[in-house]
């Protein structure tokens, strides 16, 4: 498997656990970090033995600070322009990247800005106590610029996130769990346990159901209701087509586990 210099990439059996390893730093993300989460995540999503994966930080201060302000400044002064920043969205999903694969964020710290931006491109996410949460931009001069005033009003009341993107004021993970911007808060030492947990639990389903199901959702919330409808009935005759939709069935008449083949 390839080697990277800023995050560590694993493969346990059925999940794939991406974690950014800038510590240091906070886990910012500089334009390298991005090129290799990137990577990575296009990894997972072409691995068909790869069902769910799993995003983190490094450490217990930090899931991700965002944008790597000190790596900016430095090519700002070296005069390179926004090319320098590379082809890969920041954070290697935040735009131009989809994958329907189940993504599960495990934040063990402080989740801001672009970091908050990452987490919100994933569909659970589990929060440790101590989390903290904020999309600063506009207390600095500039506005979210991977996502957030896209994904957050999407993923919480508007009113709620609209106060949050105009304050730039940081929330802790109570606050992110009353609003539903995560599912689960837990002890900093179960951050991780309870994302694979999770992922566990998820990789017990079918593959290819959990894609549709994936699909047919973030489509779905787009569309008046009776497209939707028409959608989800297009991904049902698409999954009744598979082997895992007759082995299904089959495991619970003889009261045995599925045994999924994802295809």
């Amino acid at each position: 498997m390839k080697s990277y210099d800023k995050i560590i990439y694993e493969k346990r059996e059925r999940i794939a656990i991406i974690t950014i390893n800038r510590p240091e730093r906070m886990n910012a993300i500089d334009p390298q970090t991005s090129a290799e989460l990137h990577d990575a995540w296009c990894d997972f999503r072409d691995d068909d033995e790869r069902w769910v994966a799993v995003l983190t930080g490094a450490g217990d201060r930090a899931f991700s600070a965002g944008n790597d302000l000190v790596a900016m400044s430095q090519m700002q002064q070296s005069g390179a322009g926004r090319e320098a920043y590379g082809s890969a969205p920041f954070g290697g999903i935040t735009r131009n990247f989809e994958c329907w694969k189940p993504m599960i964020a495990a934040i063990n710290g402080y989740c801001l800005a672009g970091g908050l931006e990452m987490a919100l491109c994933c569909d659970i996410r589990v929060a440790a106590e101590h989390a903290q949460f904020g999309l600063a931009e506009v207390t600095r001069g500039i506005i979210p610029g991977a996502g957030g005033t896209q994904r957050l009003p999407r993923a919480i009341p508007f009113g709620p996130a609209l106060e949050l993107l105009l304050t730039g004021d940081r929330f802790d993970a109570q606050w992110a769990f009353r609003y539903g911007l995560v599912n689960h808060v837990v002890p900093a030492d179960r951050v991780m346990p309870k994302a694979l947990e999770i992922a566990e639990r998820l990789c017990e389903n079918a593959p290819v159901s959990l894609r549709l199901v994936k699909e047919a959702a973030y489509k779905g919330l787009s569309m008046p209701l009776d497209e939707g409808l028409k959608l989800e009935i297009e991904q049902y005759r698409r999954v009744a087509q598979t082997e895992d939709s007759r082995e299904g069935p089959l495991a619970f008449a003889e009261k045995r586990k599925p045994v999924w083949k994802g295809r």
